[in-house]
């Protein structure tokens, strides 16, 4: 008997509202897309502004609250999203395609991600400065901006609202968050972590529907008093215009197109491990994946016929069998967009090594499944080595040294995550002071963040602003300057 799909709503000042519209629309699985996942609201700017009173209505008592009172708050959804991590890790490979092993990790990376910012309740966030005046007390401390908008990405659905979230919130903020539409049912499945840890109503609210309606809604909300986003480039921008234009902070992360650089004093067994897992893990469906693989030419042929057994080897499937390396792409938007990538390149005179098409079998008949695909001969200048694909496609790039490659690896309007793979000390202080990336990496995948560290690029990828760690401060408070006299 086939179980009926479930019917969700969004969570405003403490409660399960359904939308105003009344209108919902089914999240189908990418591994079977005949499978719907379940039911999530089609909401309109009207429920935008109700979970935004919400919010401004719970800000005054939620700011008076201590930091560690607040960090109890954080600890009780930890817990909460421990205890259900099976769950929610398997809603997650259903309703996005990435394997259950990737989808379990990212679940647990949320509850240490909510740990670590309860800890940070307890923590410093201002400093005595000297004064001109003997008499006076001279330091500085933060204050919440208000009600802040997340906006977040269908690629990791449970850790980035986490850790959007929780600083946000530890901050004494109060959060609206807009879900990416094709994973919303995650989202809100950790939104019941939220809300069953005893949030006080309207602290923490989830507003489910299309970016053009409802995104819109939140970024020109008058009440909304900053934005964090990560998704497009083109959204991106057109978030960066409202909040300029209404004097609003905002915070964005966006593409990237990531290389690692292998030089002829390379550990290529490494290099070709974890260049494969870079590009290939989560169906190449992350902003840090390996997108260039540029090489001198001295270990060029070695090279790639390590990433060729390596590529070839790998188990495409349903993320919920356990021998599955890699899952479906995460939508039909995205399966074309990728075959259509793959077919640009082609066209364009890359040579095609593996790959370049769809995986039709019995098996994978119902799903969005494409192949590995590895590109050689190409050229800096192709579409392929300067468009994101957020796709399973790899390019190589052949060059004469490390100073080509580096100048190979900036021109590119993207600047996010880069590695290099060496064993030579020079080469790795000359990448270090060379690369135009935030996330530096050496003799390791371009893919993977840490929790308590900034993250964040520089040129098209960013807003220059960060996230994580102690950095998330900067962007959800604003500094207060006192002088006390007697």
């Amino acid at each position: 008997m086939k179980v009926k799909s479930k019917t969700y709503h969004n969570l405003i000042n403490g409660e399960w509202i359904i939308p105003t519209s009344n209108e919902f629309k089914e999240s189908v699985n990418p591994a079977d897309y005949k499978e719907i996942v379940g039911y999530a609201p089609l909401s309109s700017p009207r429920d935008v502004d109700n979970a935004v009173q919400s919010g401004k209505n719970a800000l005054p008592d939620w700011r008076k609250l201590s930091g560690s009172a607040r960090g109890e708050y954080l600890l009780k959804a930890a817990s909460i999203l421990e205890q259900r991590a099976d769950d929610i890790a398997e809603t997650l490979t259903r309703e996005m395609g990435k394997t259950l092993v990737e989808a379990k990790n990212e679940t647990l990376r949320g509850v240490n991600i909510l740990r670590y910012y309860a800890s940070e309740g307890m923590r410093s966030i201002g400093e005595v400065i000297p004064s001109t005046d003997e008499k006076a007390l001279f330091f500085t401390t933060r204050g919440p901006l208000g009600v802040v908008g997340l906006i977040t990405p269908w690629n990791f659905p449970v850790a980035i609202p986490i850790h959007k979230m929780a600083p946000a919130l530890i901050y004494g903020n109060t959060v609206v968050i807009k879900s990416a539409f094709e994973t919303t049912i995650t989202a809100i499945k950790v939104m019941e972590c939220f809300k069953d840890a005893g949030f006080p109503p309207g602290v923490v609210n989830l507003v489910s529907g299309r970016g053009s309606t409802i995104g819109n809604a939140l970024c020109e909300h008058s009440d909304v008093k900053a934005i964090s986003f990560t998704g497009s480039n083109e959204v991106g921008q057109l978030i960066a215009s409202k909040a300029v234009q209404r004097g609003v902070r905002f915070q964005l992360e966006m593409g990237g197109k990531n290389p690692v650089i292998v030089t002829q004093h390379a550990d290529l067994d490494l290099a070709a491990e974890l260049t494969v897992s870079g590009s290939m893990k989560s169906t190449g469906q992350k902003c840090t994946a390996t997108s260039r693989a540029i090489v001198v030419k001295e270990v060029y042929e070695a090279f790639r016929e390590k990433l060729i057994q390596k590529i070839e080897s790998i188990k495409v499937g349903n993320g919920l069998l356990a021998d599955s390396y890699m899952g479906p792409v995460s939508s039909r938007n995205q399966y074309d967009s990728v075959l259509n990538s793959i077919k640009k390149g082609i066209q364009e005179g890359a040579r095609l090594v593996t790959g370049d098409k769809p995986i039709k079998n019995e098996e994978l008949s119902n799903g969005y499944y494409i192949a590995p695909t590895l590109f050689d001969d190409v050229k800096p200048k192709m579409s392929i080595a300067q468009e994101e694909i957020f796709g399973p496609v790899l390019s190589l790039i052949k060059v004469e040294s490390l100073g080509e490659a580096l100048k190979v690896a900036n021109d590119v309007k993207y600047g996010l995550s880069a590695s290099i793979f060496t064993n030579h000390l020079d080469e790795v202080f000359q990448y270090m002071n060379e690369i135009e990336v935030g996330m530096i990496r050496i003799n390791g995948q371009t893919t993977g963040i840490d929790f308590h560290a900034p993250f964040g690029g520089l040129k098209a990828s960013s807003s220059q602003s960060r996230e994580l760690g102690r950095a998330a401060m900067e962007f959800f408070t604003s500094i207060k300057t006192i002088t006390m006299n007697p």
